[in-house]
């Protein structure tokens, strides 16, 4: 029994069950794009009015992250991740049943409750696990997030087909509320032993600041900015992916890879959910070796560049399927290299909840997601395409050149003591 316990409650082991959680909850985002033509033919919804419950989940799962991360700091992550499956759950349910706007809404509010729940609590409880690979951590986690999808896109997409998408919602909403609340009962909180003291070649602060003390300092908001700029257009390809292939008349278009034969839609975001996911661990990894902005450098210009070439190039199937999952794979990278430099900046102790609040810029970013179908309709989608690939490669070039000389003279001034006064480092804030 004691072998048993001291198994699950390995970083390797609390890792994957991390992983496990964040796949589950992933559909919640990465197969809405499913639903809203279905849900726009049933109750002839505008897409904006639609797409607006989109928003309001990111909105609610960023925002209300720097309080769960409070939460996990100070009472594990077994509780929120608990809270988070019922959320997730139920709000899938209300979605099956909803006929009006107003409750579509309140059911995203609480998918983004059960989301921000289980993401916050996992990548913060990776962040503390494995201060020595924080970049790899945090890629792994979040890479359950960004290929988790990829496992169930198909079955969701042909049971929306089969039988509707209130019985998908429906069905999809218990399974994985289930499955997470029994995963939750699994998380626990690093020991001594499980800890490791980091050792970089790259700037890494020796103090632990709170979030509150960390939202005083420039170096915070400079890192915020760019998380917004360059969410921004991984958002937008997130979310408008179905009615840009729709408007492109490539959406049912059947293509055909390694003898599987799908529509364009189905088989592009099956593509893009693996790259989304792949390139987490991969992106974190590197930043483990050579530095996070330097990896932002590379990975934010890559973006800039897949979006210009989706604008014009994305009429050819084989181009769309292709250039698009070039976006997803420069872009989410952000959800590994983002956490691991705030805690490499701020400190161990308090990572849950200063990862949490530095999250939010995810919901601030979702804030363009309505403005890039107003910008399309006025003028098309290539305004859209243009706008996201100039700030997105405004910002990688910002962080090899502005945002790392900023924390690199931020931390070597905190060390001289002539930085904000920090958060006391106890001998144990590794293992909190």
């Amino acid at each position: 029994m004691d072998g048993n316990a001291a198994f699950w409650k390995g970083r390797w082991s609390q890792l994957f069950i991390g992983m496990l959680c964040m796949a589950l909850v992933a559909n919640l985002q990465y197969a809405w794009t499913l639903f809203v033509a279905p849900m726009q033919a049933r109750h002839h919804w505008e897409p904006a009015s639609i797409q607006l419950a989109f928003s309001i989940f990111i909105l609610t799962e960023t925002w209300l992250v720097p309080v769960e991360g409070w939460l996990v700091d100070r009472f594990g992550p077994r509780p929120v991740v608990a809270l988070g499956a019922v959320c997730a759950g139920l709000a899938w349910v209300i979605y099956s049943f909803a006929t009006t706007l107003p409750e579509l809404y309140a059911a995203s509010v609480i998918a983004g409750v059960g989301a921000g729940c289980v993401y916050g609590t996992c990548v913060g409880n990776a962040l503390k696990w494995f201060p020595d690979r924080r970049g790899l951590a945090a890629g792994l986690t979040a890479a359950g997030f960004g290929a988790g999808a990829a496992v169930t896109v198909i079955p969701i997409a042909n049971m929306i087909t089969r039988s509707g998408y209130e019985h998908t919602f429906f069905f999809f909403g218990i399974l994985q509320g289930a499955s997470i609340f029994v995963l939750a009962m699994l998380l626990a909180k690093p020991t001594g032993r499980g800890a490791v003291a980091p050792k970089r070649k790259f700037a890494v602060t020796k103090v632990d600041y709170t979030p509150g003390q960390m939202a005083r300092t420039p170096v915070f908001w400079a890192i915020y900015i760019s998380f917004v700029a360059v969410a921004a257009g991984g958002l937008m390809a997130t979310a408008q992916i179905g009615p840009i292939a729709k408007d492109l008349g490539l959406a049912r278009l059947p293509m055909t890879l390694f003898g599987l034969t799908l529509p364009l839609l189905t088989m592009t975001l099956s593509i893009d959910n693996i790259c989304n996911g792949f390139t987490r661990p991969l992106c974190g990894f590197v930043s483990d070796k050579i530095g996070r902005e330097n990896t932002m450098f590379i990975v934010f210009i890559g973006e800039g560049l897949a979006l210009l070439g989706l604008m014009q190039y994305g009429t050819n199937p084989y181009a769309f399927m292709t250039f698009a999952a070039l976006i997803f794979l420069c872009w989410g990278e952000i959800f590994s290299i983002f956490p691991a430099i705030c805690a490499d900046t701020f400190g161990s102790k308090f990572a849950a909840g200063n990862a949490g609040l530095l999250y939010t810029a995810k919901g601030t970013a979702s804030l363009l997601v309505p403005l890039a179908s107003i910008l399309a309709s006025a003028g098309g989608w290539n305004a859209v395409f243009l706008v996201s690939a100039a700030i997105t490669i405004t910002a990688g070039v910002a962080a090899k050149f502005l945002l790392a000389p900023m924390r690199s003279r931020w931390i070597e001034a905190q060390g001289e003591g002539e930085s904000f006064v920090a958060a006391p480092r106890s001998s144990s804030s590794l293992t909190h």
